[in-house]
C-alpha cells in the first residue's frame, strides 16, 4: 500500500523496493510542489483533533445541545407508529428523517439519474476486442507514442475508478441523507467497479503485463501525481470520527464533493478519454475505444448528479457557500487543470494522433470555466475554447454519433455502439 506521506517510503537507498521500481527517482520528484495536498491534510488533521464541534449559529438551524447534528444513516431504531415521511422532511445533509423510505420523492432528478443509469447497463464482455488484439500484436500496427498512450491511461483508469468507488463506499454514502440520491450513489458505485472491470478486460485481452499496469499509480509520477492529489478528501471523510452537522463539517462534505465529482472525474479524466477516442476515430484500438465511450458516458453522468447535489447543498445550506470558501474552490480547480496539463506532457511528449500537449492546456481551460460556471463561480480562463469539437458531440448523452458514419445510436439497455 503506498505510504502517501512519503511516496517513497521503503523505497531509498539500494533497497529491494529501489531496485524493483525504476521509476523510484522519477518518483522523489512528487514529494516537491505538493503544498496544496499537504494543506489539505493539515486542515484534515485539525478537524480530527477538533473535540468540541461548534453549534450552528442563530438562523442557520439549530440543534439543542446534545442532539446528533448530523442526521440519519438509515441504522436507527424502528419506532412504531411514528409520524410518516413527508416532502418537506427531506433534505440531502444533515436530515432526521427515516433514511429507508425511498418516497415520497423531493429529488426527482436524483431518481431520474438512477433510471437513466439503469438503462444505460452494459457490460465489457459485449465489446469485441478481436480487431484490437490483432492492432497490438502487430509490429507495425501501432507506433511506440501510440502504445505508450494506452499503456499510461490504462495505468491512470485502472486504479482512478477504484479510489472514486472507495470514496463513494467509504466516504460519500454515509454522509448524504437523501434515499433517492443514495440510490443513485449505489448504482454509481456498481458502474465505478463496471469500468476497473473494463480496464482489467482490455489488459488481458491484449495480453499486457498486469502489474505493470495496475501499479502505475505508484511507480510512474505522470499518473501517481493525479492519484496523490484525490486520495486526502476520501481519508478526511473517511475519518470514523467525522461528523457533518456543523458549518465546518459540513463545508468539510462539499469540499469533498467538488474534488471528485467536478475536479477529477470532471477535469483528470479528460485528457485520457480525449487521446483513447482520438485512436478510435482514426480506426485503431476501437474496442478499447468503445469500452472508454460508454465509461465516459457513465462518467458523464456521475459528474451531472455530483453537481446537482452540489448545488442543491449550497441552496439548502448558503451560509456554506462563503467567499473564502469560493476562493479556496477556485484554487483546486486551478491546480488541477495545472496538474492535468502536466500529465498531457507526460503521456504525450511528441505531436501524435493530430494532437499535443499544447492543445491539451486549451481543452482543459475550456473544461475548467464550464466547471466554474455550473458550480456558480466566475470562470477562470477568459476566452478559452474548445479544439476538440467532436468531443462535445460524443458528451451528447442521449444520442452518440458514430464515428465512422453518420447514423445515430440510441443508448438502451444491452445496447452496443458500432465502430465498424
Amino acid at each position: 500500500m503506498l505510504n502517501w506521506e512519503d511516496p517513497l517510503a521503503g523505497v531509498t537507498g539500494k533497497s529491494v523496493e529501489a531496485e524493483l521500481n525504476p521509476n523510484a527517482r522519477r518518483l522523489a520528484e512528487l514529494r516537491g510542489g505538493q503544498a496544496a495536498v499537504r494543506d489539505i491534510r493539515k486542515i484534515a488533521t485539525e478537524f480530527q483533533n477538533d473535540v468540541a464541534e461548534p453549534q450552528y449559529e442563530a438562523g442557520q438551524g439549530i440543534m439543542a445541545s446534545g442532539d446528533a447534528r448530523s442526521g440519519a444513516t438509515g441504522l436507527e431504531s424502528i419506532e412504531m407508529g411514528a409520524r410518516r415521511i413527508q416532502v418537506d422532511d427531506k433534505q440531502i445533509i444533515n436530515c432526521r428523517a427515516d433514511l429507508n423510505q425511498l418516497v415520497p420523492f423531493k429529488y426527482r432528478w436524483a431518481w431520474q439519474k438512477y433510471l437513466d443509469a439503469c438503462a444505460n447497463h452494459w457490460m465489457p464482455q459485449e465489446i469485441n476486442m478481436n480487431a484490437d488484439i490483432a492492432l497490438w500484436k502487430s509490429l507495425d500496427g501501432l507506433t511506440e507514442d501510440e502504445r505508450t498512450i494506452v499503456k499510461r491511461n490504462l495505468g491512470f483508469f485502472s486504479t482512478a475508478d477504484s479510489l472514486v468507488a472507495n470514496n463513494l463506499v467509504l466516504a460519500v454514502y454515509r454522509h448524504i441523507t437523501n434515499p433517492e440520491c443514495r440510490q443513485y450513489l449505489l448504482r454509481q458505485a456498481f458502474e465505478e467497479a463496471l469500468h476497473t472491470h473494463a480496464y482489467q478486460y482490455v489488459v488481458e485481452s491484449l495480453g499486457m503485463d498486469e502489474g505493470e499496469v495496475f501499479n502505475m499509480y505508484r511507480e510512474l509520477p505522470a499518473v501517481a501525481r493525479k492519484a496523490e492529489w484525490a486520495l486526502p478528501f476520501t481519508q478526511s471523510l473517511g475519518d470514523p470520527t467525522f461528523r457533518t452537522g456543523t458549518p465546518e463539517g459540513d463545508q468539510r462534505l462539499l469540499r469533498d464533493l467538488i474534488a471528485f465529482y467536478v475536479i477529477f472525474e470532471g477535469i483528470f479524466f479528460y485528457v485520457g478519454f480525449t487521446q483513447i477516442l482520438s485512436m478510435g476515430r482514426r480506426n485503431k484500438m476501437t474496442g478499447t475505444a468503445e469500452q472508454f465511450q460508454y465509461i465516459l458516458r457513465d462518467e458523464s453522468m456521475h459528474m451531472n448528479f455530483g453537481i446537482d447535489v452540489i448545488n442543491q447543498i449550497k441552496i439548502e445550506n448558503p451560509h456554506l457557500w462563503r467567499k473564502d470558501f469560493q476562493d479556496e474552490i477556485i484554487c483546486m480547480i486551478r491546480e488541477a487543470v495545472d496538474i492535468e496539463t502536466q500529465y498531457a506532457y507526460d503521456t504525450m511528449p511528441r505531436g501524435v494522433l493530430g494532437l499535443n500537449a499544447g492543445m491539451f492546456k486549451d481543452y482543459l481551460e475550456f473544461i475548467a470555466n464550464r466547471r466554474c460556471a455550473q458550480i456558480g463561480l466566475p470562470e477562470q480562463y477568459p476566452g478559452a475554447s474548445n479544439p476538440f469539437p467532436w468531443m462535445s458531440e460524443i458528451l451528447d448523452l442521449k444520442k452518440e454519433k458514430n464515428f465512422f458514419e453518420t447514423r445515430v445510436t440510441e443508448y438502451q439497455t444491452g445496447g452496443v455502439l458500432i465502430w465498424d
